[in-house]
């Protein structure tokens, strides 16, 4: 995202975000990086809480660890919540990250749905390039919707009847 699009962004920004780790400083070091960027951020340690989160608020943004337990690598944790997301919120953008991450991973945390996948260290710049590119997915997300709810009413008023019609002719009738 260039300086300028980041200046707009941040002054009509009301951003939520939900950064959902078991670790502790993930979960600072994401809050800290992200502050600039959104008035919103949200943490949790544990994703059983993920559905009473879902049920109250709509996020723009969903980063997700994909190992919850200790000793777990497979990522399986992550993917079942990533699922779960999904069903909540079939438009979620959802980042799943980990400190376990392979092409075959990112690979298949993109056909189950995930946005996008980042590798625990992360690079500052890539984990942001990578956060800008999902509010823009999800600006996109919500422009489609708005115009999906404006061709609707529009349809529901083309075939209204008017009656307040002014005219008699059988052209201005019709």
């Amino acid at each position: 995202m260039s300086e300028n699009e980041q200046t707009i962004f941040m002054q009509n920004n009301t951003t939520k975000i939900l950064i959902v780790d078991d670790n502790e400083d993930v979960l600072l070091a994401a809050r800290l990086l992200l502050k600039p960027y959104a008035p919103v951020i949200t943490t949790e340690k544990n994703p059983a809480l993920l559905p009473g989160y879902l049920a109250q608020e709509s996020y723009d943004v969903i980063f997700l660890d994909m190992n919850f337990t200790k000793d777990i690598t497979g990522g399986e944790e992550g993917f079942f919540w990533l699922k779960e997301i999904l069903k909540s919120e079939p438009s979620a953008i959802v980042i799943l990250i980990t400190a376990y991450g392979d092409v075959e991973k990112a690979v298949k945390a993109i056909k189950e749905g995930a946005t996008d996948f980042i590798t625990k260290p992360w690079q500052n710049e890539k984990f942001l390039a990578t956060f800008f590119s999902a509010m823009k997915l999800r600006a996109s997300y919500l422009e489609l919707e708005k115009l999906r709810l404006q061709q609707s009413q529009l349809r529901i008023d083309y075939n209204k009847n008017f009656h307040d019609m002014v005219g008699t002719s059988p052209a201005i009738q019709k």
